[in-house]
């Protein structure tokens, strides 16, 4: 057994807590993390209790004053955790009240640590999904500078993974870059239902002190009191979404780097990523490992599982408030943690990654990339398009037989295949005209990928 029962809510215990079962439900290893937003959200409710005539003025700067002080020891690493307190806020609590006296046993008036680690986490979610937001924008803003350099760059587009039509490489980060721009949107989505105050909805009835949640909330900057104290400390919604939106943005880095990965290959020799973000192997000397891309590749299995933890974690739970709640942290602080070092990575990587570009006109030259064009270049002639379908066709089966790229065949070769071929079916046959063909809104063409690069750094900007 421990010494004693915690002080903090102990008085109807007649014997100390077991000292494995105060390990096994202690949280402070890692909610500690939340010490500078329970802080904050502690100053908030003292200034709301002196408004409400609960504490005096003096009372008040003791509570203030003490606060400060433990948040500069905390930062200065001058303070010592105790199992047995529990969790950051009975922690905290304890200590402003061995500091200021009997003051600091005043700041629990009208609220619960139920409500308390709710408005916590909410604080502390809110400042990450800014600091994310702004690894996404970083990371745009290189996709960019990249896209642009790359504009006129031509490589194999896939589908299947088998060559199907080229593209320029600008285009493809481009791709890279609209799914970022759906990932923001979630986020910003989400941190409005993050933004909202359950600071006074106490353990779940709320309160009979004549609490002001309006002025917390402004307080803390949240957008809105929450409406239901039942909901407001049982809700972890907010939690949830934001592991959705993480696991989604995690899926597309995952996506990005299984390209890097496949480009990065002898079998490809696409690209060269720079040495500080590759490793070598400790038996082959001329190994270049892509790590940093196979690591957010498999930290994505991570990510996912901890949104299956929180929506199992929440799946039978009555309200309000229960015990299991305490296992919301660790998931969700991994995947914040996990998430910002994954786009850190990207960002930091992707200006400087290196197009191999003749190697990539090489292989969209191989695999009849061009053979599309050859179809739409018949149509416009006056072919319908299920014959000109057939025609290529059977003039790419030549092809592989006679070991030609469509491009390599003569006039005279092609037209075998249709008197409606002409000379001018060079034009469309060579992939800087099959790019540049393409120059519509959301096409490869080199003019329309620095269309929409210009187009993107607006939106960033505005």
């Amino acid at each position: 057994m421990s010494d004693n029962s915690n002080q903090q809510w102990g008085g109807r215990f007649s014997e100390g807590v077991d000292a494995f079962v105060a390990r096994f439900t202690a949280s402070i290893d890692f909610d500690r993390r939340l010490y500078q937003h329970d802080i904050a959200g502690s100053m908030a409710h003292a200034r709301m209790l002196h408004k409400a005539g609960i504490l005096t003025g003096d009372e008040l700067n003791a509570i203030i004053s003490g606060l400060e002080g433990i948040l500069e020891d905390i930062r200065q690493g001058n303070i010592d955790w105790s199992v047995e307190l529990e969790d950051i806020h009975m922690n905290i609590e304890a200590r402003l009240t061995d500091r200021i006296g009997d003051a600091g046993k005043k700041l629990h008036t009208g609220r619960s640590r139920n409500d308390q680690v709710a408005t916590d986490i909410r604080l502390w979610l809110r400042d990450e999904i800014d600091h994310i937001d702004q690894e996404l924008n970083r990371f745009q803003q290189g996709l960019l500078g990249l896209a642009e350099r790359e504009a006129d760059t031509i490589m194999p587009g896939f589908t299947h993974l088998q060559t199907a039509q080229p593209v320029t490489f600008g285009h493809h980060l481009m791709a890279w870059f609209e799914m970022l721009v759906r990932d923001r949107e979630r986020l910003q989505d989400c941190r409005k239902r993050v933004n909202v105050s359950p600071l006074g909805a106490a353990a779940l009835a709320g309160t009979t002190y004549p609490i002001d949640r309006e002025f917390t909330a402004q307080q803390l900057g949240f957008d809105r009191p929450t409406r239901n104290s039942l909901d407001s400390v049982s809700d972890r919604d907010f939690a949830i979404e934001f592991c959705s939106v993480g696991a989604l943005i995690m899926t597309h880095l995952s996506r990005m780097s299984e390209e890097l990965v496949l480009w990065t290959s002898a079998q490809f020799n696409f690209i060269d990523l720079p040495d500080r973000f590759c490793t070598g192997s400790s038996i082959m000397p001329q190994k270049k490992n892509p790590d940093v891309p196979e690591l957010v590749r498999g930290k994505t299995g991570r990510v996912n599982g901890h949104l299956i933890s929180l929506l199992t974690l929440m799946k039978s739970q009555p309200l309000a408030y229960n015990k299991d709640n305490q296992e919301d942290k660790e998931p969700l602080f991994d995947t914040v943690d996990t998430l910002k070092d994954s786009l850190r990575a990207f960002a930091d990587m992707i200006p400087h990654v290196e197009a191999k570009k003749d190697a990539m006109a090489d292989a969209a030259r191989r695999g009849f990339s061009t053979a599309t064009d050859l179809a739409d270049y018949l149509v416009r002639k006056g072919m319908p398009f299920r014959n000109a379908h057939e025609v290529v066709g059977k003039s790419v089966a030549y092809g592989i037989e006679q070991g030609k790229d469509l491009s390599e065949m003569t006039l005279e070769e092609l037209k075998v295949f249709s008197d409606t071929i002409e000379a001018d079916v060079f034009d469309v046959l060579t992939l800087e005209g099959s790019v540049s063909a393409r120059n519509h809104i959301g096409g490869t063409a080199p003019e329309q990928v620095r269309s929409a690069v210009h187009f993107a750094r607006k939106t960033l900007k505005d």
